[in-house]
Protein backbone atom coordinates (compact mmCIF):
# COMPACT_ATOMS: atom_id res chain seq x y z
CA UNK A 1 0.00 0.00 0.00
CA UNK A 2 1.42 3.49 -1.04
CA UNK A 3 1.40 6.06 1.49
CA UNK A 4 0.05 9.19 0.96
CA UNK A 5 2.74 12.22 0.28
CA UNK A 6 1.99 14.45 3.40
CA UNK A 7 0.76 18.25 2.62
CA UNK A 8 2.82 21.12 4.01
CA UNK A 9 0.11 23.83 5.19
CA UNK A 10 1.87 27.18 5.49
CA UNK A 11 0.88 29.26 8.03
CA UNK A 12 -1.31 32.55 7.20
CA UNK A 13 0.77 35.28 5.87
CA UNK A 14 -0.17 37.66 8.96
CA UNK A 15 1.22 34.46 11.30
CA UNK A 16 4.58 35.45 9.19
CA UNK A 17 4.51 38.61 9.73
CA UNK A 18 4.00 38.52 13.61
CA UNK A 19 6.72 35.58 13.43
CA UNK A 20 9.40 38.35 12.12
CA UNK A 21 8.59 41.11 13.93
CA UNK A 22 8.50 38.96 17.33
CA UNK A 23 11.98 37.25 16.28
CA UNK A 24 13.14 41.16 16.24
CA UNK A 25 12.24 41.62 19.38
CA UNK A 26 13.40 38.79 21.32
CA UNK A 27 16.71 38.84 19.56
CA UNK A 28 16.62 42.74 20.76
CA UNK A 29 17.07 44.47 17.33
CA UNK A 30 14.11 46.36 18.52
CA UNK A 31 13.65 47.39 21.79
CA UNK A 32 11.31 48.14 24.25
CA UNK A 33 9.32 51.69 23.22
CA UNK A 34 10.22 50.83 19.60
CA UNK A 35 8.04 51.70 17.17
CA UNK A 36 6.92 48.79 15.15
CA UNK A 37 6.41 49.04 11.24
CA UNK A 38 2.73 50.57 11.09
CA UNK A 39 0.09 48.77 8.79
CA UNK A 40 1.06 51.15 5.51
CA UNK A 41 4.43 50.00 5.79
CA UNK A 42 3.32 46.44 6.72
CA UNK A 43 1.10 46.64 3.47
CA UNK A 44 3.02 48.16 0.86
CA UNK A 45 6.26 45.84 2.07
CA UNK A 46 4.15 42.20 1.95
CA UNK A 47 1.51 43.05 -0.73
CA UNK A 48 -1.37 43.09 1.91
CA UNK A 49 -4.79 44.04 2.55
CA UNK A 50 -5.12 46.40 5.68
CA UNK A 51 -7.27 43.63 7.59
CA UNK A 52 -4.02 41.33 7.08
CA UNK A 53 -1.59 43.88 8.73
CA UNK A 54 -3.73 44.62 11.38
CA UNK A 55 -3.85 40.97 12.43
CA UNK A 56 -0.10 40.70 12.41
CA UNK A 57 0.16 43.57 14.61
CA UNK A 58 -2.72 42.58 16.84
CA UNK A 59 -1.11 38.95 17.52
CA UNK A 60 1.69 40.70 19.30
CA UNK A 61 -0.65 42.92 21.09
CA UNK A 62 -2.49 39.84 22.50
CA UNK A 63 1.13 38.31 23.51
CA UNK A 64 2.00 41.31 25.68
CA UNK A 65 4.96 42.31 23.47
CA UNK A 66 3.17 45.08 22.31
CA UNK A 67 1.16 47.87 22.75
CA UNK A 68 -0.84 50.59 20.69
CA UNK A 69 -1.11 53.98 21.61
CA UNK A 70 -3.78 56.01 20.59
CA UNK A 71 -3.05 58.26 16.87
CA UNK A 72 0.93 57.61 16.99
CA UNK A 73 1.18 53.63 16.45
CA UNK A 74 2.33 50.14 17.69
CA UNK A 75 5.57 49.94 20.19
CA UNK A 76 7.22 47.12 21.78
CA UNK A 77 6.63 46.59 25.10
CA UNK A 78 9.35 45.09 27.10
CA UNK A 79 9.42 44.58 30.98
CA UNK A 80 12.02 43.16 32.82
CA UNK A 81 9.97 40.64 35.42
CA UNK A 82 9.44 41.47 39.00
CA UNK A 83 10.27 38.24 40.79
CA UNK A 84 8.01 38.36 43.67
CA UNK A 85 9.62 35.66 46.43
CA UNK A 86 6.83 35.24 48.77
CA UNK A 87 8.54 34.54 51.83
CA UNK A 88 11.34 37.14 51.70
CA UNK A 89 9.44 39.83 50.74
CA UNK A 90 7.44 39.18 53.91
CA UNK A 91 9.75 38.41 56.45
CA UNK A 92 10.01 40.10 60.12
CA UNK A 93 13.58 41.37 59.49
CA UNK A 94 12.80 43.05 56.34
CA UNK A 95 10.01 45.71 58.24
CA UNK A 96 11.55 45.71 61.52
CA UNK A 97 14.39 46.90 60.00
CA UNK A 98 12.36 49.92 58.93
CA UNK A 99 12.62 48.67 54.49
CA UNK A 100 9.87 48.40 52.72
CA UNK A 101 8.26 45.25 51.05
CA UNK A 102 8.88 46.62 47.72
CA UNK A 103 12.50 46.88 48.33
CA UNK A 104 12.57 43.37 48.23
CA UNK A 105 10.58 42.81 45.04
CA UNK A 106 12.59 45.51 42.66
CA UNK A 107 16.11 45.22 44.29
CA UNK A 108 17.50 48.96 43.55
CA UNK A 109 14.80 49.37 40.32
CA UNK A 110 13.01 52.47 40.80
CA UNK A 111 8.96 52.86 41.80
CA UNK A 112 6.49 54.85 42.67
CA UNK A 113 3.30 54.69 44.47
CA UNK A 114 0.06 56.69 43.62
CA UNK A 115 -3.09 56.72 43.53
CA UNK A 116 -3.43 56.52 47.12
CA UNK A 117 -6.43 57.04 48.54
CA UNK A 118 -7.42 56.21 52.52
CA UNK A 119 -10.91 55.97 53.76
CA UNK A 120 -13.13 54.38 56.86
CA UNK A 121 -15.94 52.05 55.01
CA UNK A 122 -18.13 49.03 55.72
CA UNK A 123 -16.38 45.93 55.18
CA UNK A 124 -17.21 44.02 52.38
CA UNK A 125 -18.40 40.42 53.03
CA UNK A 126 -15.58 38.78 52.60
CA UNK A 127 -13.22 41.29 54.34
CA UNK A 128 -16.17 41.40 57.34
CA UNK A 129 -15.74 37.40 57.31
CA UNK A 130 -11.94 37.37 57.98
CA UNK A 131 -11.27 40.07 60.25
CA UNK A 132 -14.66 39.69 61.96
CA UNK A 133 -15.61 43.66 61.64
CA UNK A 134 -18.43 45.53 60.21
CA UNK A 135 -15.67 49.21 59.41
CA UNK A 136 -12.63 48.81 57.96
CA UNK A 137 -9.84 51.45 57.36
CA UNK A 138 -8.82 50.67 53.75
CA UNK A 139 -5.45 51.90 52.13
CA UNK A 140 -5.74 51.87 48.30
CA UNK A 141 -2.88 52.17 45.80
CA UNK A 142 -1.19 51.72 42.75
CA UNK A 143 2.55 50.40 42.56
CA UNK A 144 4.41 51.22 39.06
CA UNK A 145 8.04 49.58 38.09
CA UNK A 146 10.69 51.77 35.65
CA UNK A 147 7.63 53.80 34.59
CA UNK A 148 5.06 51.10 34.21
CA UNK A 149 1.95 50.32 36.50
CA UNK A 150 2.42 46.54 37.73
CA UNK A 151 -0.19 46.49 40.87
CA UNK A 152 -3.18 47.55 42.41
CA UNK A 153 -3.58 47.03 46.09
CA UNK A 154 -6.18 47.11 48.42
CA UNK A 155 -5.13 46.34 51.91
CA UNK A 156 -8.11 46.30 55.10
CA UNK A 157 -7.91 46.90 58.50
CA UNK A 158 -9.82 46.48 61.21
CA UNK A 159 -10.64 49.97 62.16
CA UNK A 160 -11.13 49.72 65.71
CA UNK A 161 -7.56 48.75 65.58
CA UNK A 162 -5.86 51.46 63.50
CA UNK A 163 -8.21 54.71 63.97
CA UNK A 164 -6.06 57.45 65.40
CA UNK A 165 -2.49 55.80 63.91
CA UNK A 166 -0.09 56.25 61.13
CA UNK A 167 -1.72 53.15 59.23
CA UNK A 168 -4.69 55.19 58.07
CA UNK A 169 -1.77 58.17 56.89
CA UNK A 170 -0.48 58.41 53.41
CA UNK A 171 2.96 57.79 55.08
CA UNK A 172 3.28 55.04 57.19
CA UNK A 173 6.78 55.89 58.06
CA UNK A 174 10.03 52.73 57.70
CA UNK A 175 8.68 49.46 57.69
CA UNK A 176 5.33 50.17 56.49
CA UNK A 177 2.44 49.25 58.14
CA UNK A 178 3.26 46.08 59.45
CA UNK A 179 5.84 48.06 61.82
CA UNK A 180 3.00 50.10 62.73
CA UNK A 181 1.06 46.66 63.60
CA UNK A 182 4.22 46.19 65.57
CA UNK A 183 4.00 49.25 67.57
CA UNK A 184 0.29 48.26 68.26
CA UNK A 185 1.05 45.28 69.83
CA UNK A 186 0.07 43.11 66.61
CA UNK A 187 2.82 42.17 64.58
CA UNK A 188 2.45 39.76 61.78
CA UNK A 189 3.59 36.32 62.63
CA UNK A 190 1.88 34.14 59.79
CA UNK A 191 0.64 35.27 56.41
CA UNK A 192 -1.48 33.37 54.44
CA UNK A 193 -2.14 33.96 50.38
CA UNK A 194 -4.60 32.62 47.36
CA UNK A 195 -3.58 32.83 44.25
CA UNK A 196 -5.34 33.13 41.19
CA UNK A 197 -5.50 34.04 37.50
CA UNK A 198 -8.45 35.82 36.02
CA UNK A 199 -9.24 38.44 32.78
CA UNK A 200 -8.84 42.08 34.29
CA UNK A 201 -12.23 44.07 34.45
CA UNK A 202 -12.10 47.69 32.51
CA UNK A 203 -11.52 49.55 35.49
CA UNK A 204 -8.52 47.48 36.47
CA UNK A 205 -7.23 47.27 32.25
CA UNK A 206 -7.29 51.22 32.85
CA UNK A 207 -5.76 52.35 35.33
CA UNK A 208 -2.44 49.12 34.56
CA UNK A 209 -2.58 50.04 31.17
CA UNK A 210 -2.88 46.86 29.80
CA UNK A 211 -3.11 45.81 26.36
CA UNK A 212 -6.11 43.60 25.20
CA UNK A 213 -5.98 40.11 26.14
CA UNK A 214 -3.50 40.35 28.99
CA UNK A 215 -4.81 38.57 32.29
CA UNK A 216 -4.09 39.49 35.70
CA UNK A 217 -3.05 37.48 39.04
CA UNK A 218 -5.07 38.36 41.69
CA UNK A 219 -3.60 37.36 45.00
CA UNK A 220 -5.32 38.14 48.32
CA UNK A 221 -3.13 37.47 51.86
CA UNK A 222 -4.49 37.70 54.95
CA UNK A 223 -1.98 38.57 57.85
CA UNK A 224 -2.42 37.04 61.34
CA UNK A 225 -0.69 38.17 64.52
CA UNK A 226 -0.16 36.09 67.78
CA UNK A 227 -3.14 33.95 68.51
CA UNK A 228 -3.96 33.57 64.49
CA UNK A 229 -5.95 37.08 65.23
CA UNK A 230 -6.51 38.18 61.37
CA UNK A 231 -5.06 41.99 60.85
CA UNK A 232 -5.56 42.62 57.56
CA UNK A 233 -6.78 41.79 54.17
CA UNK A 234 -4.78 42.80 51.12
CA UNK A 235 -6.10 42.35 48.07
CA UNK A 236 -3.75 42.79 45.28
CA UNK A 237 -4.28 42.84 41.00
CA UNK A 238 -0.75 42.23 39.60
CA UNK A 239 -0.09 42.61 35.39
CA UNK A 240 0.62 38.90 34.79
CA UNK A 241 3.12 40.17 31.96
CA UNK A 242 4.94 41.99 34.69
CA UNK A 243 5.68 38.95 37.30
CA UNK A 244 7.72 35.54 38.14
CA UNK A 245 5.92 34.40 41.21
CA UNK A 246 8.38 32.88 43.38
CA UNK A 247 7.46 30.47 46.53
CA UNK A 248 10.10 28.25 48.58
CA UNK A 249 9.29 25.28 50.25
CA UNK A 250 10.62 22.67 52.19
CA UNK A 251 10.32 18.82 51.36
Amino acid sequence: MTESPSVHHESPIYRRIADRLRDQILSGALGDGDRLPGENALMKEHGIARATARQALAVLINEGLAVPKRGSGVYVRLFRPIRRHGSRRLSREQWAQGLAIWDSDTRGRSYVVDEVTILREPANEQVARVLGTGEVWVRRRRYSVDGRPVQLAASHFPADLVEGTAVVLPDTGPGGVYARLGELGRPPVHFSEEVRARMPLPGEAESLNLPAGTPVIAVTRVAFAEGGVPVEVNEMILDAASYVLQYDFDA
